[in-house]
């Protein structure tokens, strides 16, 4: 739906070549999602920050943007913002919805050669609610199968995707001859974080953890949110010896990270692990989820801060 938007609005403005960038939200950052009339690996990879170049300022300040000489063009470098294209004239617009911007379309050069105007940019703003329909209901549909996929609070995985991950994981190491370990922490004194400082301080405290678990583990590790404030992550073709070693990495980090320090309390935590690994320990998902489990409750009950093996 949204190429025939696009398609449809470069007919209308002639434009010689479009893009359709959209919002990251979590990063302020604007990606290609569309393109046409563009080298697809001069755009590779590439990320505009809100106020960042012409159409990162248009998101910035939600208004559209006419630049009909880019020679005579002084807040913008060409070489810099369109190194894959003889830009001469631009004319970029804000998807809004909600009152947010949600993405920019942009128009590069006329094809009959002339420089976009008033009249381009009339044109254009009338198909932009038609992609912002678009763009929200594509959204929604993400949305609704990240929730059955995704903890809505962390953003890491739910328990759901944990244990279809585990049967497809356990099965490979069954074909393969591989191993798996997994590894259960648990913050100490967690309830004493909601009780002194509030459930929202608390919840602030578990997207740090997130934030931890993300930046200290490697990107082949799953890591899911397994209910409370307990989080579990899988490490495929991993060993007990070199789980315990990244367990250490990952107590060292949450030890020493300072909790809330935007909120003014820069509070300390420590976490209780507990690992079991696939063959070594377990036989089936059941007892690897058990066993883990089992040794993350022996760090408690040793006195917290601590890790154990199953």
């Amino acid at each position: 739906m949204l190429r025939v938007i696009m398609s449809t609005a470069q007919k209308m403005v002639r434009g010689e070549s479009w893009s359709l960038l959209l919002s990251d939200e979590m990063k302020d950052e604007l990606y290609f999602e569309l393109t046409k009339g563009i080298n697809p690996k001069s755009i590779k990879g590439v990320r505009y920050k809100w106020g960042e170049g012409p159409v990162g300022w248009v998101a910035a300040k939600g208004i559209p943007l006419l630049i009909t000489d880019f020679s005579k063009e002084t807040q913008f470098q060409r070489s810099e913002f369109y190194p894959h294209t003889k830009v001469k004239s631009v004319l970029s617009v804000p998807i809004i919805s909600k009152r947010k911007v949600i993405g920019v379309i942009q128009m590069i050069n006329r094809s009959d050669r002339r420089a976009f105007d008033q009249n381009d940019l009339d044109l254009l703003l009338k198909l932009v609610d038609q992609a912002a329909l678009a763009i929200e209901r594509s959204s929604l549909y993400q949305k609704m199968s990240d929730l059955a996929t995704t903890d809505d609070l962390t953003r890491l995985y739910n328990f759901r995707f944990l244990d279809q991950t585990l049967d497809i994981e356990i099965k490979r190491c069954q074909r393969y001859g591989s191993c798996i370990s997994l590894i259960f922490l648990d913050m100490d004194h967690f309830k004493l974080v909601n009780d002194q400082y509030g459930h929202l301080m608390g919840s602030q405290v578990l997207i740090e953890v997130a934030q931890i678990l993300r930046k200290t583990l490697r990107e082949v590790d799953i890591i899911a949110r397994y209910g409370g404030d307990e989080f579990v992550v899988v490490l495929p073709e991993t060993n007990v010896e070199t789980s315990s070693r990244i367990a250490h990495r990952v107590r060292n980090a949450i030890r020493t990270h300072e909790f809330l320090k935007r909120e003014g309390l820069s509070i300390h935590l420590s976490a209780s692990f507990g690992i079991a690994g696939f063959p070594e320990h377990a036989k089936n998902k059941t007892d690897l989820i058990r066993l883990a489990d089992q040794a993350m409750y022996k760090a408690k009950v040793m006195g917290r801060d601590k890790i154990f093996l199953a």
